[in-house]
């Protein structure tokens, strides 16, 4: 049977060394009691298999077209005949949405030149919709873009994610 005062030095040994074990980097935040995590690798684990999807067999509809097709919800906040706005369904701000293009572009790697004005078009409906959303501090783009870029669902997407201090880098 192991002491109190015996468990406590081993406790303040092994927590330490076990968490070091397993550490996994997190994007963490709580504000106003609400909190926004999501595991780096648990991204890059979700880039890795749908990398490995689009490349050794043939795309099926993602979540976003189904989303574009109304066959699965999503709490849209901008819709035009371009585009749709919407709140991303695991948040790492307190405001984060997503802009994708009703035209199907894989990745940003594979628009095309003749895409310019609808890409434009998207960077613009960001920007409007930062601003509705209360955004006027600041807010930070994203598009990732293939297996090393994190990209986790191959239908083109801006992230625009605000509302508290972001880090650099940003990862």
């Amino acid at each position: 049977m192991i002491t109190s005062r015996a468990f406590k030095v081993h406790k303040q040994l092994l927590v330490p060394l076990v968490a070091a074990l397993t550490f996994k980097p997190h994007f963490a935040l709580a504000l106003g009691g609400q909190s926004f995590t999501r595991s780096m690798s648990d991204e890059v684990e979700k880039a890795n298999v749908a990398a490995a999807k689009q490349k050794y067999s043939q795309p099926e509809p993602t979540i976003f077209s189904k989303i574009l097709d109304k066959s699965i919800p999503a709490d849209i906040i901008y819709e035009d005949d371009k585009c749709i706005a919407f709140r991303d369904v695991s948040p790492v701000a307190p405001v984060h949405f997503l802009v994708i293009p009703r035209k199907i572009i894989p990745r940003l790697s594979e628009a095309e030149d003749s895409d310019s004005e609808l890409l434009g078009h998207l960077l613009s409906v960001a920007r409007k919709t930062a601003q509705v959303e209360g955004l006027a501090d600041g807010y930070r783009i994203v598009i990732n873009d293939g297996k090393n870029g994190a990209q986790s669902v191959y239908h083109l997407h801006i992230h625009v994610m605000g509302g508290r201090q972001m880090s650099w880098p940003p990862g």
